[in-house]
């Protein structure tokens, strides 16, 4: 391979994968960091260029518009908090179900997946979704938005596949020393699962912060939503004042729609771009690792 690279034809080669994927990744910053700028910009400004990345007038009248209500602080703890707890169970469901699903010898196992299978082609639909979630009480509770999402049919599939792939030997070693299945799990599998659990922590953690239509079905109590549904109100309730505007003082102007709306797109995003850092060693192995092969 390196003499390979060290060809004309492979040091060509090299240059166009590096002219061309930087082009890639600029079409792809590009977007986000015109939403960042308009964000900071007036209306102004946003109706007269169409593209910028450095606003001529700073401002940050849609920001302060946004922190002005007393709501959003705690609709970011709820989102936080849910995100948290949500992935961590999450995590522990599918992990738990994928190990048993992973050995061979477990009675029923065909069955199991084959209805896991099933599951990832038919839903059972809003309406006996909902029955489902009031029937249970959790209306109005924090675990309407968690345990209906609980697990996921596609990343139990691979965190099984990943399970499958581990040598057998390790775990007939561990029961020779007198390891019981569930010490197998904890003390064996899951330290060498950590780029797998990384990878679907992320995969969780993103699904669970950026879900708001659970919460507009399920939560009722105001106080009880969560950031995507508040930020979502104060779009539709813009003109309505929802942030608290009189204590800004007689200098605040009420912040153009446009600017409005990315300031939202940026507050919704930022706290999950912070996450991945911390979980990018682990993706990229994590998402090979259970599908090497079935």
């Amino acid at each position: 391979m390196l003499k390979m690279h060290n060809t004309p034809a492979g040091k060509v080669f090299d240059v166009f994968n590096f002219v061309f994927l930087g082009i890639v990744g600029l079409l792809m910053i590009c977007p986000f960091l015109y939403v960042i700028a308009g964000s900071f910009a007036t209306e102004a400004e946003l109706t007269s260029r169409s593209f910028f990345i450095i606003p001529e007038t700073f401002t940050l009248d849609a920001y302060k518009y946004i922190f002005s209500t007393n709501t959003f602080t705690r609709s970011i703890l709820v989102s936080i908090g849910i995100t948290l707890v949500g992935t961590i169970v999450c995590l522990f469901f599918t992990f738990s179900m994928a190990y048993p699903l992973s050995r061979k010898h477990l009675m029923g196992r065909n069955l199991f997946i084959n209805l896991i299978v099933i599951s990832m082609l038919f839903s059972g639909g809003m309406i006996p979704t909902y029955i489902v979630v009031k029937s249970l009480g959790l209306l109005d509770s924090y675990w309407a938005l968690i345990l209906p999402i609980a697990i996921n049919p596609f990343n139990l599939i691979i965190v099984k596949t990943f399970f499958q792939n581990i040598p057998i030997e390790l775990e007939e070693a561990a029961k020779i020393d007198g390891c019981t299945e569930v010490g197998i799990l904890w003390r064996i599998m899951l330290p060498l699962s950590k780029p797998v659990i990384a990878t679907f922590a992320l995969f969780y953690a993103v699904a669970i912060w950026n879900d708001f239509f659970n919460a507009l079905l399920y939560i009722n109590d105001s106080a009880k939503w969560p950031v995507q549904v508040l930020l979502q109100q104060i779009i539709i309730l813009s003109q309505a004042q929802l942030g608290d505007t009189s204590s800004m003082g007689a200098s605040f102007v009420e912040p153009p729609d446009q600017s409005l709306k990315l300031a939202i797109v940026v507050v919704a995003t930022i706290p999950i771009l912070i996450v991945y850092p911390f979980l990018q060693k682990h993706f990229a192995k994590g998402m090979l690792l259970g599908s090497v092969k079935g």
